[in-house]
């Protein structure tokens, strides 16, 4: 099963540390777990969750005030798992950094839907990709540019649109129909022959990058080193 992201639990019950830990770890997430929150520090030390979950009362201090202490230093979503139902407690939690509350007693499928709803929202404000790079192949992903060794390749918009698709999909042969789609964003129909000359002007001007625009005959091109 694929890592579908890291959390680390930070609950002071060992057993019900192991349970959620488990059934986390079922779904296929990757996952820290720390008893205390000298033990979340250390594992917060070493590697950048995408979810905390981070009971409220532990024995080592108040999990509100870890939360304003590292909020600054991650961009984790935390969620609280906590006993205390008081309005103001859950707005002492929200002010502290906060992203969400899971009230004790819980049922394990609302920890995973409530995590996964976490993971979603992390995705969506992760910012976009603005820059790739392929041997000494550059591109910047806002500008449309790209370069070979600083040398800006003065590309159009659809040869531009082309090369990030091919850079994105190296040693991979990628069909006429879905490039035409990619760059000119409309199904190809008969116009082959404006994908075959864009794409030879393209290939013309990556020539110094070491990478080379091959076609291969009733399936597509392929984006590969020469």
């Amino acid at each position: 099963m694929a890592n579908k992201g890291r959390i680390l639990l930070v609950e002071d019950n060992e057993k019900l540390n192991g349970a959620n830990a488990r059934a986390l770890k079922l779904r296929g997430y990757e996952v820290d777990t720390a008893l205390t929150l000298a033990g979340a520090r250390r594992k917060l030390s070493l590697s950048e969750p995408d979810v905390l979950l981070l009971d409220v009362m532990l024995p080592d201090g108040d999990g509100f005030d870890f939360c304003a202490e590292i909020r600054g230093k991650t961009t984790a979503h935390i969620l609280f798992l906590t006993a205390k139902t008081e309005h103001a407690d859950r707005v002492k939690g929200l002010a502290a950094g906060g992203d969400d509350y899971i009230m004790k007693p819980f049922h394990p499928e609302e920890l995973l839907a409530r995590v996964a709803s976490a993971m979603r929202r992390r995705s969506m404000d992760r910012p976009p990709v603005k820059a790739f790079s392929a041997g000494n192949l550059a591109l910047d992903i806002v500008a449309a540019r790209a370069f070979v060794g600083g040398a800006d390749l003065l590309l159009s918009q659809k040869e531009f649109a082309l090369l990030l698709w091919f850079a994105q999909n190296e040693n991979e042969t990628v069909n006429a129909e879905t490039l035409y789609e990619k760059a000119w964003g409309m199904p190809m129909a008969k116009d082959k022959n404006t994908l075959q000359a864009t794409v030879s002007k393209l290939r013309k001007k990556i020539g110094p990058s070491g990478y080379d625009i091959t076609a291969r005959r009733g399936q597509g091109y392929v984006f590969e080193r020469n």
